[in-house]
Parts: C-alpha cells; sequence; structure tokens
C-alpha cells in the first residue's frame, strides 16, 4: 500500500463549489480506497491504495467527486516521495521565512520555463519564483493576497491541459507529514 495526498483545485474557496470534508472522505471510501483523512476545509485528503497510477487515481476521485456533488473538480494524486522532494528541493530558505510568504504551486505535468519568459522578474521584486519538479515555488514576502507576481503566474500560459493548484508552505509541510506513513 502506498500513502498519497489527493489536491482538489477550487473548492470551498466562495459561495460556490462546497465540497465537505466529511463527505468526501466518505466518497473516497466507497472507492476503495483506505485510510482516508482530510486536511483542512480547502482540498486536500490522505488515503492508501495499491493501485500506482496517480492520473488514474485523480481521474477516479475528480470523476466521482463531479457525479457526486454536481460539479467538476481537478484532481492531482501525488505519493509521499514526491511531496518530500518538492519541500527538500525549494529553492527559498523556507525555515528562515514566515509560511505565509511560501507557496508552492503544484502541476500535473512540467509546464516548461518557456511558460514563464515573457514575465519580466526584476519588475515584481522583492517577490521571486522559482520552478522545481512539477512544481513552482513563489515567495511573496507581504503573502499571496498582496502578490501582484501571483496574479500574472497564473495567467501565465493557456494549456488547459494543465492542472495548477497552489499550497502555502505549512500545508506542503503538513502534507509530507500526513503522507509519511
Amino acid at each position: 500500500m502506498t500513502t498519497y495526498a489527493a489536491l482538489l483545485r477550487g473548492i470551498n474557496v466562495g459561495g460556490s463549489r462546497k465540497l465537505p470534508m466529511a463527505g468526501l472522505r466518505a466518497l473516497m471510501g466507497e472507492l476503495g480506497l483506505g485510510d482516508v483523512r482530510t486536511h483542512l476545509q480547502s482540498g486536500q485528503a490522505v488515503f492508501t491504495a495499491e493501485d500506482g497510477d496517480e492520473e488514474a487515481l485523480a481521474a477516479r476521485i475528480g470523476a466521482a467527486v463531479g457525479q457526486r456533488f454536481g460539479f467538476p473538480v481537478d484532481v492531482l494524486v501525488r505519493d509521499h516521495a514526491y511531496l518530500r522532494a518538492v519541500v527538500e528541493a525549494c529553492p527559498f530558505p523556507a525555515a528562515a521565512l514566515e509560511p505565509r510568504q511560501l507557496h508552492v504551486t503544484y502541476f500535473s505535468a512540467d509546464p516548461g520555463p518557456a511558460r514563464y519568459d515573457g514575465i519580466d522578474r526584476a519588475a515584481f521584486l522583492p517577490e521571486e519564483f522559482r520552478l522545481g519538479d512539477r512544481a513552482l515555488y513563489l515567495y511573496a514576502p507581504d503573502g499571496i493576497g498582496r502578490s501582484r507576481l501571483a496574479q500574472r503566474l497564473s495567467g501565465a500560459g493557456s494549456d488547459k491541459d494543465l492542472i495548477a493548484t497552489s499550497r502555502n508552505w505549512n500545508t506542503a509541510l503538513k502534507l509530507v507529514e500526513l503522507t509519511a506513513g
């Protein structure tokens, strides 16, 4: 059995697309996934499964959520090793920063550096971003809510097949802990 995190994109962030975590846990259990736990109300669940195909697991969860709750949801599934590697590869001094200043965007595939070539990085300083393995690290000293760079990054590229979902640094660390087994 492998422990995974399911990262659901864009739920429970506004008046629509409400997905109760108890309902998500029950649904994932009905899908045959084991030891289902959720973290916070913003769309992350941890579970065990024998199936090693992260894309297939994500598709199953997303389709089931859409059928049960009536709206489509993009889902990424990642195992502990990947989540740990993303945290360990952080190019910013995470231990010296406030967690609200650092965010990770997880991607369904490598977005490629060309996607961000048109961004004048100097124009956004002291905010910065770096790319990793299917991840983007964002340092936003005033928080993501005030980040002009975060707004610009979210508009970069137009690949509808690329799923992206962001988490703050505390959540990135917690997902590593929860998937440790």
